[in-house]
């Protein structure tokens, strides 16, 4: 298999399990434990380090760019779909159960309940499955791009 096939494979994987493992753990549904969800940012720039360490001896700056960024857009395909059927399928309350945390936590804060709702309201159109996958899957693609850019400076033929 082509190292970055395998990269990109290697990276939704690592994302759909480190998902998993927070929700059976029960810390995707914590108020304060849920941030930990964004390991899952040091995860990609790891496996990106680790594929473009692999090709650096033959490809010089903009192949390495590419190389990240085309081992992210695999990922990024892979966690979508993980992520509308995780929301749809394995956890379908995920939604709800963040919205009533999310309310749980402002009136913690002493938000009044109107400026809750409108609060609730403004975010209502992201706790969709299909808006969410996409928010992780640009996420991912951008992460790729910049790190990639700035991982070529170093790991790449000279």
């Amino acid at each position: 298999m082509h190292p970055t096939i395998r990269a990109g494979f290697l990276l939704g994987a690592c994302v759909a399990a480190w998902t998993l493992l927070m929700a059976t753990t029960g810390l995707i549904k914590h108020p304060t434990l849920f941030y930990l969800f964004w390991l899952v940012i040091p995860i990609q720039v790891g496996i990106l380090l680790w594929a473009l360490r692999q090709s650096a001896p033959t490809a010089g700056y903009g192949r390495q760019v590419w190389a990240g960024v085309s081992i992210s857009l695999l990922g990024s395909m892979l966690i979508f779909g993980f992520s509308v059927y995780f929301t749809t399928v394995v956890f379908p309350h995920y939604f709800q159960e963040r919205i009533a945390m999310g309310r749980q936590l402002m009136a913690l804060k002493g938000i009044s309940p109107e400026q809750i709702e409108a609060a609730v309201r403004a975010q209502a159109p992201m706790q969709t499955p299909r808006a969410s996958a996409m928010a992780g899957a640009i996420g991912t693609v951008l992460t790729g791009f910049l790190t990639s850019l700035i991982a070529a400076i170093w790991l790449r033929k000279k």
